[in-house]
């Protein structure tokens, strides 16, 4: 009531004296007028060059009241009869203002300034819309101009923080974050942090980032940085200090090499023998760990004691020799001397006469003289005994030379261990019996008929040439010969014609060499097939596509393991994009470089124009055994151009995007859509690259003949769709479960052997039991199949059931075996299976529907663990405790860390769903109290309906 009657009266005393005033202009005006016509100059107190509007020199800016201090505001303009302030679209009385007069030389104008104090009284008693405002208005002849607004408010700067950083421990080389809001206060506070009352300069040390919301981020800790941190706020009125964050850069400590083992502690005998390390690589600082595990490790030893050696008796002395002279010996076999011992002292041989010195030679006794025909004659018995022996070691070796090479006419040393029992026990097809890997059928009866005509076995890589099984890819045991072929395929096939090879003398041929050879058919050869060629289907294009909207959803291509997760609010509201996604079937854009290897397959996801506000994750099936030991894994990206440049090494920091690298797939965010694909490079020979080893059979043409196709593919499920689509449409039929090949990249072959098969209900043609590829083939198959053909005979169309091992190994590496049991006739063979069916039953879901975790849920774990926590109970343990523990500075820089790490769990367990193992985490933290576990069905429908209705679906 008091302000409003104040208003009033001021509105009322402005109403009441601006009538006068303005008749005072006009008086005035007037006077000056007559004055002019008199020829009186004009008075001091009336403004001069009549017809200009006023130009203020200076407006009324802006003013905060402190305290109890009030503010002046002026106002400057030229040329002005008058300048008045009006407040908040009242006028200021005029008793109010303080004026003064100037005159501008430059111009010979008079300038006019006004003044008016604004009190805190004054601002507090003001209740409207926008803050307490005045403007000033100055009058010409011509009229009136206006200034701008000028806002006076209150400052003030509150005492408590809104959040106080809050103390930490972490280990070197880790991200230390400390969050810090300051009071409200008007104007805003500034924030400055102090280390050890000593201001941080962020722009001296590239390491430290304090511009985030007045947080302070030290991206890689170091021991310099532990201290007493401070976050300090001020503005116009005071300043605040938080309080002090003490931050501990610990270091675990780490354990030294090994020192070399000491000498054994006794001479001879048991004892013991040590050696020793220490928790100095590095030594614990700061409070870090002490290393885990033993300083010294004992081992026994046994030291063998020396023993000298001892003659043993003297012999009888021999008969008298015809010089008159008999020996005696004695040996060092009493004991003799061991482990570094002694030799015996003395001589081993005595001479004496034996005529008591009545027999004499040259006129001296025959004692004195030297017996050196005695010793002639030794030294020729040891010559010719070592001589002996010479020729018998000799002789040994070249009979066992003759003995193998008799046993295996081309390095083949060992039978068939079916072969061994054929004859002497009944057959039965479910006894499993260990052979060699390079084992030939000796039970069968050699055709003498084709000496030098083989059965060729084929290992074929082109999708293509699986038409022309006939003559491709055989293996050339003989050299320097002239051979002709005839493929047991060309039979079951109804080709008659032969081609002929010419064998060349490769370095290391079958089975010696780890560089197998090759034949290669003869062009002219090729023509009768290729002309088949066009009845092969072509390849279907694999892609799948979706429309996803502000909800987010998950696009999955079935039997591949590749998927596309779009996490919800990632696309804005009121917008939808059709989304797609496809696999590069052709041969691979990505030409590798040097020892790159290509690991996955080539992934494309678009529209490539598409914007997303929140990462999505893509999944990306590799066929790596992960070691980042071993292996350098990239991520590379193919531009417009169609070039391929590198986004990141998996191991690398980055901010860009995020790689998790999991033992079968590669989970990538990422903020744009195109094609992607992982590269390996491999560091050491210990490098394994994961193949998927299956065996498929089908009959042949000719009704005896039945084929077994033996795959070694990269071990990615879209590289073994390819083997699946193929055998499909060639009536094959797996046999067995897949299995797992670690395949080193230490140079060495694969070798693929057919074992142990019954001897007299089937058979397989001579040297076409084993076959090899060589390394590189394997090694660089670029995600394209590769495999051989084996063909089996049956001696009657009554047997019906077929029984044997198919080895696949690398030679001085992993071994794996494919155990075949099965039935020729299809009505009678069991199905296995090629894929679980859950991907393909709906490649694209959208909505609460497409992911695990419910939505309410999700909201509440990302505000809790958002928000920074004393004990560091906050989103970087969450990330800890899901396994994500490098590159975490990625999360920080986005908007809500925890959500972006629930997007990266959300596409590690899209077919598991493991929520267990989500809550585990959830309550190791101690954060939370809800069980994921426990939540029932009718809860989660019950949270997807909420979610709806809140998002008005």
């Amino acid at each position: 009531m008091g302000k409003a009657a104040a208003a009033g009266g001021g509105a009322g005393g402005a109403r009441r004296w601006l009538p006068w005033l303005g008749l005072c202009f006009w008086a005035a005006g007037a006077a000056a007028a007559r004055g002019a016509d008199n020829g009186e100059t004009l008075p001091e107190s009336i403004p001069s060059a009549p017809g200009t509007l006023p130009h203020f020199i200076e407006e009324p800016d802006d003013a905060y009241i402190i305290k109890s201090n009030p503010i002046a505001l002026r106002c400057k303009a030229r040329p002005a009869m008058q300048i008045f302030f009006k407040c908040n679209g009242e006028w200021v009385h005029q008793n109010e203002h303080v004026s003064e007069e100037s005159l501008d030389e430059s111009s010979g104008l008079k300038v006019r300034e006004v003044f008016i104090n604004v009190t805190r009284q004054q601002v507090e008693d003001f209740h409207g819309p926008e803050d307490y405002w005045c403007q000033c208005v100055a009058w010409s002849h011509l009229g009136t101009s206006k200034s701008r607004k000028a806002s006076v408010r209150i400052a003030y700067l509150r005492k408590n923080f809104e959040q106080d950083p809050q103390g930490r421990e972490v280990p070197i080389e880790g991200m230390i974050v400390l969050h810090c809001r300051p009071p409200e206060g008007v104007p805003a506070a500034e924030v400055e942090w102090l280390k050890n009352e000593e201001p941080i300069d962020s722009e001296q040390d590239e390491n430290i980032d304090t511009r985030a919301d007045h947080n302070l981020i030290i991206r890689q800790a170091r021991l310099s940085d532990s201290g007493n941190y401070t976050c300090m706020a001020a503005n116009i009125v005071a300043k605040r200090r938080s309080l002090s964050a003490t931050v501990v850069v610990y270091v675990n400590g780490g354990w030294s090499s090994w020192t070399e083992w000491s000498a054994c502690n006794v001479r001879c005998g048991r004892g013991w023998q040590k050696r020793s390390r220490t928790c100095t690589n590095p030594a614990p600082l700061n409070g870090g760990a002490f290393c885990e595990g033993m300083s010294v490790q004992k081992i026994t030893c046994t030291s063998l004691c020396p023993v000298d050696g001892s003659w043993e008796v003297w012999s009888e002395w021999s008969v008298c020799s015809p010089e008159c002279e008999h020996l005696r010996i004695r040996e060092c076999t009493a004991p003799p001397p061991r482990n570094g011992g002694k030799f015996c002292e003395g001589l081993s041989q005595e001479s004496e006469n034996c005529t008591d010195g009545l027999c004499i030679l040259d006129k001296k006794p025959l004692h004195e003289i030297k017996p050196q025909s005695i010793e002639n004659a030794s030294d020729i018995a040891l010559y010719s005994g070592l001589g002996a022996a010479v020729v018998a070691v000799a002789v040994l070796v070249i009979g066992v030379t003759l003995y193998r090479r008799s046993q295996s006419d081309y390095g083949v040393d060992v039978i068939d261990s079916s072969a061994l029992t054929g004859g002497f026990q009944t057959f039965n097809f479910k006894t499993v019996r260990q052979g060699n890997p390079l084992l030939l059928n000796s039970s069968m009866q050699p055709d003498l008929t084709v000496s030098r005509t083989y059965s060729g076995p084929i290992c074929l890589q082109d999708p293509l040439d699986k038409e022309l099984m006939t003559e491709s890819s055989l293996f050339n045991p003989l050299s320097d010969i002239k051979v002709k072929v005839q493929s047991s395929f060309m039979v079951s096939l109804g080709v008659s014609e032969r081609a002929e090879y010419h064998g060349k003398n490769h370095s290391g041929t079958f089975p010696h060499g780890n560089n197998r050879s090759f034949s290669t058919m003869h062009p002219r050869n090729k023509t009768p097939y290729i002309q088949n060629l066009s009845s092969l289907p072509t390849r279907t294009e694999l892609r799948t596509t979706g429309v996803f909207g502000h909800l987010g959803g998950r696009l999955v291509m079935p039997n591949t393991g590749v998927s596309l997760l779009i996490p919800h609010g990632a696309i804005p509201e009121e917008n939808s994009w059709e989304i797609y996604m496809s696999i590069n079937q052709g041969e691979p854009s990505l030409q590798s470089d040097g020892s790159e290897v290509l690991l996955s397959p080539e992934v494309t996801c678009g529209p490539p124009d598409m914007t997303v506000t929140t990462p999505f994750a893509l999944t990306i099936p590799h066929c790596a055994d992960v070691s980042s030991e071993h292996w350098n894994i990239h991520l590379k990206k193919r531009t417009q151009q169609g070039k391929w440049e590198e986004v990141m090494s998996v191991e690398d920091e980055s901010t860009s995007c995020y790689c998790l690298l999991d033992p079968f797939a590669c989970h990538v965010l990422l903020d744009s859509f195109g094609t992607y694909a992982l590269t390996g490079e491999p560091i050491t020979d210990c490098a394994v690259k994961q193949l998927k080893v299956a065996v498929f059979g089908c009959m042949s043409c000719n009704s005896l003949d039945y084929n077994l196709r033996v795959y070694c593919v990269d071990n990615t499920p879209w590289a073994f769709q390819e083997v699946v689509s193929d055998e499909r449409h060639q009536g094959g039929q797996l046999l067995e479960e897949p299995k797992l090949l670690h395949f080193k990249g230490n140079t060495f072959s694969l070798q693929i052997s057919v074992l142990d098969i019954p001897p007299f209900l089937w058979r397989i043609k001579p040297f076409t039991a084993c076959q090899e590829v060589p390394f590189s083939r394997v090694w660089c198959s670029n995600q394209q199949p590769l495999h051989c053909a084996f063909s089996l005979e049956r001696y009657t169309p009554t047997t019906t059931q077929l029984s044997c091992k198919i080895c696949i190994r690398q030679l001085k590496g992993h071994e794996q075996i494919l155990q075949v049991q099965t039935s020729i006739l299809e009505s009678e063979r069991e199905t296995i299976t090629f894929f679980a069916q859950e991907d393909s039953t709906f490649p694209a879901q959208t909505g609460p529907k497409a992911f695990k975790i419910p939505y309410s849920i999700r909201q509440r774990i990302c505000a809790t663990f958002d928000t920074p926590n004393a004990k560091g109970k906050d989103w970087q343990m969450l990330a800890q405790k899901n396994s994500i523990n490098r590159n975490l500075s990625y999360f920080a820089t986005q908007s809500s860390p925890s959500a972006v790490i629930l997007n990266l769990w959300e596409a590690r367990h899209q077919h598991d769903g493991d929520l267990d193992s989500l809550a585990c985490a959830l309550e190791e933290i101690g954060r939370t109290h809800t069980k994921l576990s426990n939540i029932t069905e009718s809860q989660l429908d019950e949270a997807d309906f909420n979610y709806s209705r809140q998002n008005g679906l």
